[in-house]
């Protein structure tokens, strides 16, 4: 079989950071578990799995299904899905079984453990929905699967892509449209582009979130949407939500609050981040902080005015640039400081604050000073868009603009 027989198949660029975190599980008896928002490309990252495995192993046997193809139609449940996967099995070679979309086939788990327990084929599936993988089916599947989360583009993706070079201009350009990676094809006309943004917005609310829980009051979860827009990075929590809604004559109780932010998190539209105390190594039960998985769908939501916006741009890419890395990301707590990320990986950590420029002695005592109030030797970092000092070095905390930032591997 070639790649180019799977239904629904289209070229694309690829990603090698997916690659890299599939790799060491390919031929394992594990389910892999690609997640992620709507249109991040999860598909084509299907499409470079596939890619990799018939490169390696020529004749391998793909069986693909993607709900979102009309010929998929008639799978609907765990017994359709177990008799496809079954039916389409080809003797003597490596069966691989991809499900796109698996989130819209009832009771999918039941099919996959029994299919992995038969030994029968390598399963990777994809979902848009984080619920997909919660309560009892994680216990269901416990030990059988491994997720990879998806993202839109990076900003090193992003230059790739469109085969752009690192500069100021081009570092603007993808804090305005984001990363969708569809941007590839309609171009980077900010109408087009925030046309398009707007529709899969529209999707995102209607598919994943209204339609799949059941949301009633629709002109809530909008006015919901907008004001996390307006307050990226800012510190909340429900009940003060609430009570900033309630201001604006949209009247709502804190649960109701709590029960319409769950589905956009579930649906990655955007991403919670709890604080961290730094000197009590503990996790604070309220306060967080909202970020959104793609800064062009935030900017198509309220519009990007660049002097009241580039601060929180600037935060939410940073966010994304770390957990795209496969950070764990906390807002910190020192003292009555405010650290902005607090970023683990493998057992180390890095403190990172953001601002957009370095403007007076103040502000560099603010942003510098309260990184040297953790008595740790962690990394920590100062990232601006001021044009001078990127990579310069104060009292240990390396100072670098956000284009290079977002270039950088952290533990590198």
């Amino acid at each position: 079989m070639t790649i180019d027989k799977i239904p629904g198949f289209r070229p694309f660029i690829l990603r090698p950071v997916y690659s890299a975190r599939v790799k060491p599980f390919i031929g394992r008896e594990i389910i892999k578990v690609i997640t992620g928002q709507r249109r991040v490309g999860k598909s084509f990252i299907l499409f470079q799995f596939m890619k990799d495995i018939l490169e390696k192993d020529p004749s391998a046997h793909i069986i693909y299904l993607n709900k979102e193809l009309k010929q998929f139609d008639f799978i609907t449940n765990e017994e359709e899905l177990y008799r496809y996967a079954k039916e389409n099995l080809k003797e003597g070679v490596n069966n691989f079984l991809f499900v796109d979309e698996i989130q819209d086939i009832a009771a999918w788990e039941k099919a996959l453990r029994s299919l992995l327990a038969e030994h029968c084929c390598d399963i990777y599936c994809s979902g848009s929905n984080a619920n997909m993988l919660s309560g009892e089916l994680a216990t269901f599947l416990a030990g059988r699967y491994v997720e990879i989360q998806v993202h839109s583009l990076g900003y090193d993706e992003f230059l790739s892509f469109f085969g752009l070079e690192n500069t100021v201009e081009n570092l603007n350009t993808y804090l305005s449209l984001g990363g969708m990676p569809f941007l590839k094809v309609i171009g980077l006309d900010e109408f087009a582009v925030y046309e398009y943004l707007r529709n899969v917005y529209s999707t995102i609310l209607l598919k994943d979130v209204v339609a799949r829980e059941g949301i009633r009051n629709i002109r809530f979860l909008e006015n919901l949407t907008e004001f996390l827009a307006d307050n990226v990075g800012s510190i909340f929590s429900a009940t003060n939500i609430a009570k900033d809604l309630k201001s604006q004559r949209d009247s709502i109780t804190t649960q109701s609050v709590l029960n319409y932010l769950k589905p956009l998190t579930a649906a990655y539209f955007i991403h919670k981040v709890q604080r961290y105390d730094i000197s009590g190594l503990r996790l604070f039960e309220v306060g967080e902080k909202y970020y959104f998985e793609d800064i062009g769908l935030r900017n198509a939501i309220r519009g990007y005015e660049r002097r009241k916006d580039i601060s929180k741009l600037m935060e939410n890419a940073v966010y994304l640039h770390l957990i795209r890395n496969g950070f764990r990301v906390y807002t910190g707590q020192a003292g009555s400081s405010e650290i902005d990320f607090v970023a683990t990986k493998d057992g180390k950590t890095c403190y990172i604050q953001v601002c957009y420029l370095l403007a007076d002695e103040k502000t560099v005592n603010r942003e510098f000073g309260n990184l040297m109030k953790i008595e740790d030797n962690y990394r920590k970092y100062v990232v601006t868009m001021d044009p001078m000092n990127s990579g310069s070095n104060y009292q240990g905390i390396e100072q670098l603009h956000l284009k290079d930032f977002l270039m950088k591997e952290i533990f590198a």
